[in-house]
């Protein structure tokens, strides 16, 4: 779905990957995935749902699949959401924590929505580490992600630049 904002971050994005690929950091692409008639979206946006438009992040539509650039290899792991947070009705919990992972970095849109609720779930069930690369996420304005990466970084989350989080002791 397309996000005021969210097209400016994507090389940051696509280093990020590249960068945790180098490390042996696994990916967990987190997609949002709706069924066309809408029944399991919000309430707040099922009217986008009703009409003869484009529906926009129904299964198999564009709004629903990741953006130039942004590819899924093989040994990343795809999770399918229908709600801001990764964790909302989803298995991710039970696979970090099968995996040994405790420790998340985060990058991606919408951080007002889907960033902040999924950084403050991971929180919530204490992951030890959730770092939100700042300029690697984004919100409609930039007035919106410095107020919400703010709010994340008070209840102890990390949000350093790509350049800081690439470095090789980080």
């Amino acid at each position: 779905m397309v996000v005021k904002g969210g097209e400016a971050i994507v090389p940051n994005v696509i280093k990020a990957v590249d960068v945790a690929r180098s490390r042996g950091i696994p990916i967990i692409w987190v997609v949002r995935e709706h069924d066309p008639l809408g029944r399991d979206v919000e309430l707040f946006r099922r009217h986008l749902y009703t009409t003869d438009k484009p529906k926009p992040t129904s299964k198999g539509s564009v709004g629903a699949e990741l953006v130039n650039g942004l590819v899924i290899k093989d040994g990343d792991y795809k999770l399918v959401k229908t709600r801001f947070s990764a964790f909302f009705n989803t298995h991710l919990h039970s696979y970090l924590r099968g995996t040994g992972i405790n420790n998340l970095v985060i990058t991606g849109v919408q951080t007002p929505n889907c960033i902040r609720q999924t950084v403050f779930d991971a929180v919530a069930l204490d992951y030890e580490t959730v770092t939100v690369i700042f300029d690697a996420t984004a919100a409609a304005t930039p007035d919106i992600h410095i107020a919400n990466i703010f709010d994340m970084t008070n209840v102890g989350v990390k949000t350093p630049s790509l350049e800081e989080w690439s470095k090789p002791d980080s």
